[in-house]
C-alpha cells in the first residue's frame, strides 16, 4: 500500500498552498473545500488544521505570497522604467497584467477571494509594500505640478490600480463571451495616457 506523498515532500504548508492555489485556478476561491486541498496535496483533511485553521487562513496565507510575488515584479518594472517617470509608471501597469496572467491562483486570491489585506499583520504588510511602489511611481510622475494643483499620488494610483483590474478582468483573462480588438496592454496603454493627460501629468506626447 503507497504512503501518503504529502506527508513526505518535507514541506506539507507549502503542498497545501500549491494544491489551493490550483484549485483557486480551476475553481475560484470558494469552489473548493479544505478535504480538496488536502487530497491533492496526497495528506488527510486533518493534516490540514495543522497549519491551517480553515480554507479562509489557506487562502490568505495564498494571497500572502502573491503579494510578496506581486511586489516583487512591480518593483522590478519600476526600476526598469528609470529614469523616466512616465516610463516606470507605464511600466508598473504593465507588470499588472503580467502578474495576472503568469499568476492566476495568486491573483484570484489576492483580488477577488474577499480576504482582506488586514486580515493578518504579514499580509498587510506585503500589500501595503506592493502599493507603495505605484504611489512612488506616481509620486514622481506629478513632481512638475505645482503642489497645490498636485493631485494625491494615492489617487491616481487607485484610479490606474482599478483600470488595470478593469482591463485584467474583461480583457486578459479570457471571459466568457468578451473580446477586445486591441491587446490588453495596448487597452491599458492608452487608457493610462488619455487619464493622465486630463489630471496634466502629461505635458503634452513624450
Amino acid at each position: 500500500m503507497s504512503k501518503k506523498r504529502g506527508y513526505h515532500h518535507g514541506n506539507l504548508r507549502q503542498a497545501l498552498v500549491e494544491a489551493a492555489l490550483s484549485l483557486i485556478e480551476a475553481k475560484g476561491p470558494t469552489g473548493f473545500t479544505l478535504s480538496e486541498a488536502a487530497k491533492q496535496a496526497g495528506v488527510t483533511p486533518a493534516a490540514v488544521y495543522r497549519h491551517f485553521e480553515g480554507r479562509e487562513d489557506l487562502i490568505a496565507e495564498a494571497a500572502r505570497q502573491g503579494y510578496e510575488i506581486f511586489a516583487d515584479v512591480i518593483r522590478y518594472a519600476y526600476e526598469k522604467g528609470q529614469p523616466s517617470a512616465l516610463a516606470a509608471f507605464e511600466a508598473t501597469g504593465r507588470a499588472y497584467l503580467a502578474f495576472a496572467r503568469k499568476y492566476p491562483g495568486h491573483y484570484i486570491a489576492m483580488f477577488e477571494s474577499g480576504i482582506s489585506v488586514n486580515r493578518t499583520p504579514e499580509l498587510a504588510a506585503v500589500a501595503r509594500r506592493a502599493s507603495e511602489v505605484m504611489e512612488q511611481a506616481a509620486h514622481d510622475l506629478s513632481q512638475h505640478i505645482p503642489p497645490e494643483k498636485r493631485p494625491p499620488a494615492s489617487m491616481f494610483t487607485a484610479h490606474i490600480w482599478a483600470m488595470s483590474h478593469g482591463v485584467v478582468e474583461l480583457f486578459a483573462r479570457n471571459s466568457p463571451g468578451r473580446q477586445s480588438p486591441f491587446p490588453p496592454e495596448d487597452l491599458l496603454e492608452t487608457g493610462i495616457g488619455v487619464y493622465l493627460r486630463g489630471l496634466g501629468l502629461i505635458e503634452g506626447d513624450r
